[in-house]
Parts: structure tokens; C-alpha cells; sequence
């Protein structure tokens, strides 16, 4: 099975049974033969996530500790990336597909390592259309 790179859309549905789909399934099991990445801001688009979540009692702060400790045991791959990039060439992406900058960073990466992207979020999937980064299969 081939790496792929994972969004944070993806990831966060684990933490909200509500949020959860075939296709957020199926990349989670995807996770037992491969290796995921995901660019440098994707800690702190996690934590973020559940911050919230706890501030509008959707989640406790054991219940963000828990899936904190669950992330830590899969194969995800934080790349980092130079400041430099990120104020050009991820710059650039993100004004050219009308992304935010973070959800450039993940189109970014799966150009970088050629690798297809596991998403759920609309915009990342029509940029990666556009610019032919293949969407990791649900099947």
C-alpha cells in the first residue's frame, strides 16, 4: 500500500464519532500498512481542533489527552519546512488555488513526495484536481 498524506479534516473526524465516514474509516485502516505525512503546522491544527472542542464542552480535557496518545501511536510523519517555503512557494499555492495557507501546505506536500492526499475538505480536493494530485481512495 502506498504513504500518502493525511489532512487534518481526516484525522479530527477520529476524534468526533459524528464526523466519522466510510472514507475516514477506511484511511484510518489505510494507517496499518502505510505511512501518512503531513507538513509542520499539523500539530497545531490538531491542538487547535481540540482546544475548541474542550472550550464548547464537546470534548474534556481527558478525552483530548486520549486521542493526543492514540495519534501518537500511528504512523504519521511531521515534514517541517523552512520558513522561506512558507512565505513563497506555499504562499504562492494558497493565492493561485484560493486556499488557506495550511491547507496549501498539505497540497504542497503531496506534490513534493508525489504522493496522493487523503481529504475531506472540498477546496483541498478541487486545487489537488487542478493541478493533478490523485485523492487517496476510500476503497
Amino acid at each position: 500500500m502506498q504513504d500518502f498524506i493525511i489532512d487534518n479534516s481526516v484525522v479530527m473526524s477520529w476524534c468526533f464519532k459524528d464526523e466519522t465516514s466510510k472514507y475516514t474509516d477506511a484511511v484510518l485502516d489505510y494507517l496499518e500498512k502505510a505511512t501518512a505525512y503531513v507538513p509542520a503546522i499539523w500539530p497545531l491544527e490538531v491542538s487547535n481542533v481540540l482546544l475548541i472542542a474542550e472550550r464548547r464542552k464537546r470534548l474534556r480535557q481527558a478525552d483530548s489527552s486520549r486521542f493526543i496518545s492514540l495519534l501518537f501511536e500511528l504512523p504519521i510523519i511531521v515534514e517541517q519546512e523552512t520558513p522561506e517555503r512558507m512565505l513563497s512557494e506555499i504562499l504562492a499555492l494558497a493565492r493561485e488555488y484560493k486556499l488557506s495557507s495550511y491547507d496549501a501546505s498539505y497540497l504542497d506536500l503531496a506534490m513534493r513526495k508525489g504522493l496522493p492526499i487523503a481529504t475531506t475538505d472540498k477546496n483541498i480536493i478541487s486545487a489537488a484536481k487542478r493541478i493533478s494530485v490523485s485523492i487517496l481512495s476510500g476503497k
